[in-house]
């Protein structure tokens, strides 16, 4: 299948790309330093649409398809990694709000994510529970017109910055999958206690946190959906989820890529740039292929969720995450050859993208997780 961009899509490409150049990139080394979340680039990205850009216009927010929330997520990773997953992350949870909410989740809440007022984030994985959803211990017990919600959250982007957060908990604790709930939570509601992850790999711009609910009331109307029906309101979103995580990675690696081409048309050896060389030469062109192929993948699965087509698009979605995840480790891994020593130093950006870009074999379902998914659907 081929894919040709529409103008609009172009145009957004062309937007994203001229934000991070003049925006990011000038100061993305300083934040992975420092380890500082980018509040004003966030706010700053809000007013070109680059936050949460999935928001319907009525709230606020873009509208965007997804193939053109997929570009605004591989040109801000492209930009650089940790402030792309701040901004693009923002919006964490507004599917489930966008879809499931009632009329005054929207309207409380949609307009200032989308305006870059407030972050949100979901709270799903459990120090002990990651991939196996099913098997969260979080849980919700109903107290008159309340819930009470008691249990840990792991892992949770945005969960020091968020404002609002959608958290999965249990309402049928025997029932599995089956007796799942998802709640709108405030994180200044008394009994929600936050502690920062900070000692990353990568991706140091972007928010992560343990969150802890202890005794944390919230009213019944705070249910998104249906009592019990929050795993599968979740299962509509995996494809969307997996596809934008591709596009993370597709970003992180034409980002190592860029950096490797300029890197090697700029360092001499033997009295000529080291880009003329054979080897290297080698080095670019299966990286450019690669980055290429995992594009072409993932633009595919982001037009397969766009039509709705829930089987197709789990499907290439997981061979999108699983093979561009893949590749832009190995992508990355290349650039800071063709740097040599300078690649293993913060001088140059190509050790950042190598640690950026790991993240992506694991976070929304790992690449052992997505074999199994295209697999089971071979077979």
């Amino acid at each position: 299948m081929a894919f040709r961009l529409s103008d609009e899509h172009r145009a957004i490409r062309d937007a994203v790309r001229e934000f991070g150049e003049n925006e990011i990139v000038p100061v993305a080394e300083e934040h992975d330093r420092e380890g500082t979340y980018p509040e004003a680039l966030r706010k700053k990205a809000a007013e070109y649409d680059f936050v949460a850009p999935n928001i319907p216009i009525e709230y606020d927010g873009a509208g965007m398809d997804k193939l053109a929330s997929t570009i605004v997520t591989e040109e801000l990773w492209r930009a650089d990694p940790g402030i792309g997953s701040a901004v693009g992350s923002a919006g964490f949870g507004t599917d489930m709000i966008v879809e499931f909410g009632d009329g005054w989740m929207k309207e409380r809440w949609l307009p200032r994510i989308a305006n870059g007022e407030s972050a949100s984030c979901s709270m799903i994985s459990e120090p002990a529970h990651g991939s196996n959803v099913a098997g969260i211990e979080t849980v919700a017990e109903k107290d008159g017109d309340e819930y009470v919600l008691n249990g840990n959250k792991m892992w949770i982007t945005n969960g020091t910055v968020a404002d609002v957060g959608v958290a999965m908990a249990k309402t049928s604790p025997g029932e599995g999958h089956r007796g799942i709930t998802a709640f709108l939570v405030p994180m200044d509601a008394d009994g929600v206690s936050t502690e920062k992850i900070d000692n990353k790999l990568g991706i140091r711009a972007s928010d992560l946190a343990e969150v802890i609910l202890d005794g944390v009331h919230v009213p019944a109307e705070n249910v998104i959906g249906e009592v019990d029906q929050g795993f599968y309101q979740l299962m509509e979103f995996f494809a969307s989820g997996r596809t934008s995580v591709a596009a993370q990675a597709v970003g992180a690696a034409q980002g190592a890529l860029d950096a490797a081409l300029v890197y090697a048309q700029e360092r001499e050896q033997f009295d000529q740039p080291i880009a003329e060389f054979q080897a290297i030469q080698h080095k670019l062109a299966e990286m450019a292929t690669n980055v290429e192929a995992a594009r072409s993948l993932t633009y595919r699965a982001a037009t397969q969720v766009e039509e709705g087509n829930q089987e197709i698009a789990a499907r290439f979605s997981s061979m999108a995450k699983l093979f561009a995840s893949e590749h832009a480790v190995d992508v990355a891994d290349e650039a800071i050859q063709v740097h040599g020593g300078a690649g293993y130093v913060t001088d140059y950006p190509a050790e950042r993208y190598y640690r950026d870009a790991r993240i992506t074999k694991i976070y929304e379902g790992t690449s052992e997780i997505q074999k199994n998914i295209i697999a089971d659907q071979l077979l």
